[in-house]
């Protein structure tokens, strides 16, 4: 008897423990014995035409079989396609609690992000799940679920090829089937991680990359074998034997041998009276079987990477502008690739792990897998501008910071990095000026003081007498008048010296007022 649990899958529908232990192909013995077809043999247009027309009415096992062919013997398009799937598969991953997340789903996160790390074959797995950007779809089946250390985890996830499954359009959606009874078997829940890749929009197996890589394909098979047979019949000079009238067919088929040994061992023997003639090779140009070449593998490689620049395949034009234009082309398929298997792995692997194992109650509150695809910022920038903006009064959140750096929030219990405090500088030796000037008495009076009051008599009779010539003046013209009259007597002599003894005076105290500042300034 079959129970069933109050586990329920991402489709709310419970699961059924009995049917998760064990592998669901375990029971179809056929699929594990088929040999595929190679339908790449003697392809032509009409027999490529009928493989996708077939496709289109449900008959997918002969495409993908031809998909499998191409990849495998284009040696450009495994290149292209190697590119592509790595660039997703060796990103770095982290598992996030859901938005506004409690302590229990942070605890939960990190649990799962330690129990998919402790998985032997999780990268083996993020690379076979890429299989679905080329062909469409991608399942790959859990071995069974078994207990380690306490824990549910699968015991073992295995790629199973394209041919083995079905596509069926149901009223509401396309599903994927395994092949076997009529109208094939579901897939069990907790039991595949099912990718759908979608290159293009249809139903899938008109969505698949390879469908448009395979005209591409089929048009390189052609000149390559035009270029072949070319090289054959113009790279080797044309060897013309001449046999005597009367010669049997015996002769005859002897000059033919020795012709043929010539064109491989350079060396032959031919009967006297026979003749063998060297003939330049025909002249011709391969240029038209490469320029054919060359046009697929650049549509192969806009189709795969979007441009040419970063493959190898430009016609001269590789400058660094449209070399970086491209890579911003490739970062963004990688970055839609990332997207796409990032909510899959999520909802086929982390959900089963994270509800078996009691982490998560339901799939809208469970944490996901994300690729962290964001390049980081100029550290330098924002080192400079964020302590200026936070002086400024804006309000920036730390998550937002390290979000844009790309560092992220360490652990409980991480050593993180602290500033230092720096060692204070020495102070530097005092000049002799100045030490002299600290320690010296100061003086009791100034040079300004000292010639202040060496005028004091001068002055005060000169401010005695103006005050009386205003007093007693009735008119501007008076005070004028005055003025020039007021100290007649005075010569230039006494005027000269009492202007340098001020000059003196000034040049002193400024001197002074130098030392006494670098004094004040230890």
């Amino acid at each position: 008897m079959v129970t069933t649990s109050r586990i329920l899958g991402p489709d709310g529908q419970p699961i059924r423990l009995a049917e998760i232990r064990e592998p669901q192909t375990a029971h179809i013995t056929s699929l594990h014995h088929e040999v595929g077809n190679h339908p790449s043999r003697g392809l032509t247009p009409s027999k490529l035409a009928q493989i996708l027309d077939q496709a289109e009415q449900g008959d997918v096992i002969a495409q993908y079989e031809l998909f499998e062919d191409i990849e495998e013997k284009d040696g450009h398009v495994f290149a292209e396609m190697d590119k592509r799937r790595r660039a997703v598969a060796q990103l770095e991953w982290q598992i996030v609690p859901p938005d506004n997340p409690t302590a229990k789903e942070k605890e939960a996160a990190a649990a799962l992000q330690s129990l998919l790390a402790g998985l032997d074959d999780f990268e083996l797995m993020l690379f076979d799940v890429t299989d679905a950007i080329g062909k469409g779809f991608a399942c790959l089946e859990f071995d069974g679920w078994h207990r380690v250390d306490g824990d549910w985890l699968p015991r073992a996830i295995d790629h199973r090829p394209q041919t083995w499954f079905q596509l069926t359009r149901g009223e509401r959606r396309q599903e994927i089937r395994l092949r076997g009874s009529m109208g094939g078997e579901a897939l069990q829940p907790f039991g595949w991680i099912t990718h759908v890749h979608k290159s293009k929009s249809g139903y899938l197996e008109r969505s698949a990359l390879f469908r448009v890589l395979v005209w591409p394909y089929l048009f390189k098979n052609y000149s390559v074998g035009d270029l072949a047979e070319f090289l054959e019949i113009y790279g080797i000079p044309m060897r013309v034997g001449k046999y005597p009238g009367g010669a049997t067919e015996k002769e005859k088929l002897t000059l033919l041998r020795a012709l043929a040994q010539l064109g491989h061992s350079a060396a032959g023997i031919i009967p006297i009276g026979m003749e063998m003639d060297f003939l330049n090779a025909a002249e011709g140009d391969p240029a038209a079987f490469k320029l054919m070449i060359d046009w697929c593998e650049r549509t192969q490689s806009k189709a795969i990477l979007g441009g040419t620049l970063t493959s190898g395949t430009g016609d001269g034009t590789n400058t660094n502008a449209l070399g970086n234009v491209h890579n911003e082309v490739r970062l963004d398929l990688r970055d839609s690739d990332a997207k796409q298997l990032a909510a899959t792995i999520s909802r086929d692997l982390v959900y089963p792990i994270a509800v078996l194992n009691g982490l998560a109650d339901n799939w809208k509150r469970c944490p996901r897998l994300v690729f962290p695809t964001q390049e980081p910022e100029d550290l330098k920038a924002y080192a400079e501008s964020l302590p200026k903006l936070v002086g400024m009064g804006f309000r920036i959140g730390r998550q937002w910071a390290q979000e844009k750096v790309a560092i992220p929030e360490p652990v409980e219990g991480e050593d993180v990095l602290q500033l230092q405090a720096e060692p204070s500088a020495p102070t530097p030796p005092e000049p002799p000026a100045v030490r002299a000037a600290a320690t010296a008495q100061k003086p009791a009076t100034t040079a300004a003081q000292r010639l202040d009051d060496d005028l004091q008599p001068i002055t005060g009779q000169w401010i005695v007498r103006i005050r009386q010539l205003v007093e007693q003046a009735e008119s501007l013209e008076q005070i004028r008048d005055g003025l020039a009259e007021l100290l007649p007597d005075m010569t230039l002599e006494q005027y000269a010296e009492a202007m340098a003894q001020a000059l003196a005076a000034a040049a002193l105290q400024g001197r002074l007022d130098i030392v006494q500042e670098a004094a004040n300034g230890r």
